[in-house]
């Protein structure tokens, strides 16, 4: 990845697209911060209410930890470059923890995110087992979700381990350091980081949306006829309806804004690399990269909120804590 690259995924634009420059700096610094800090508050909570309440205790609500613990490392390791970038375009820290924290910010923030994919599979298989299969052994029980949990973490690591070696920190012709993608430095001039994005974007983006849409719609379809053996109580049957269409609906809430915060950045991410007809420099496509940026980073934040407007568990643990 060339160093205008890394420039324009980090979101700086041309001056001439801004009437005032420096707004434009104040009121993006401003909006990251509020990103950083509802995410750090909000998927905080949500960690406490689930460990505080023993009712909660269950691998649905496990897996949505398991999902806010990594929409916590991505402003943590993403949002501070963010805010510096905007002010000096050099890399501030030298040495070996420069280069540590130049090999983190560009590996962590990708874990996160596959993590919390496999997570949103997770929350449909297991709700998939509690809808279309009640009467059957939980797909993920209680004794199996930290394995479940702890394997979304080492594939995440696994499959993003070439970065801990790709990015290295560099001089600049202008004597300041740049963190950047040395791909086929490491790996070989016949490599190409486009061979290692695209098969990543399908097992970890398409495939996993695809199988979380077959899910939720057979959870629907079921739902809408379903009569449970052993309920003959028609209030009853209600009630347990009504409890599993709540959690539904939360899942169905994160699972939708997790796609409409990412498809702006799978879309300028294929424009990079695929696309020899963009102009770098237009104001269109500048504008439309900090859409999609911005976007990455409110999901963050978003999480947490959709837990506690479709969640009254949620509520009442937040309720609890004041």
């Amino acid at each position: 990845m060339s160093q205008d690259l890394n420039k324009t995924m980090n979101g700086t634009q041309p001056s001439s697209c801004y009437w005032n420059p420096t707004a434009e700096k104040i009121g993006k610094t401003f909006a990251f911060c509020l990103i950083f800090l509802v995410s750090l508050a909000g998927n905080t909570v949500i960690g406490i209410i689930v460990y505080k309440t023993k009712t909660m205790r269950k691998p649905i609500n496990f897996l949505i930890v398991n999902m806010a613990m990594s929409d916590l490392l991505f402003p943590i390791f993403a949002i501070p470059p963010d805010i510096q970038w905007h002010y000096t375009k050099s890399w501030l820290i030298g040495g070996p923890l420069g280069q540590t924290l130049c090999k983190l910010v560009m590996f962590l923030p990708r874990v996160s995110l596959v993590v919390s994919i496999q997570s949103l599979v997770l929350i449909a298989v297991d709700r998939f087992g509690a809808v279309v299969l009640p009467l059957h052994s939980p797909l993920i029980s209680s004794k199996l979700c930290p394995f479940f949990i702890l394997a979304t973490w080492i594939i995440a690591m696994a499959f993003f381990s070439p970065y801990l070696f790709a990015f290295k920190l560099d001089v600049k012709y202008t004597g300041g350091l740049v963190c950047r993608l040395s791909w086929k430095e490491v790996f070989g001039e016949s490599s190409s980081h486009h061979y290692f994005f695209v098969p990543i974007l399908i097992i970890f983006g398409l495939i996993p949306l695809v199988l979380i849409a077959i899910l939720y719609i057979t959870i629907y379809v079921k739902l809408k006829s379903q009569k449970i053996p052993g309920e003959q109580s028609a209030n009853a049957r209600q009630q347990r309806q009504h409890r599993e269409q709540n959690v539904l609906k939360m899942a169905i809430a994160i699972v939708l804004g997790f796609a409409v915060c990412w498809l702006p950045y799978c879309i300028y991410m294929f424009l990079i690399f695929f696309s020899s007809d963009i102009s770098w420099s237009s104001c269109t496509f500048q504008y439309f990269s900090v859409v999609a940026w911005f976007m990455v980073r409110i999901n963050c934040a978003m999480n947490p909120c959709i837990c506690l407007i479709f969640s009254r568990n949620y509520r009442i643990g937040l309720k609890n804590l004041f």
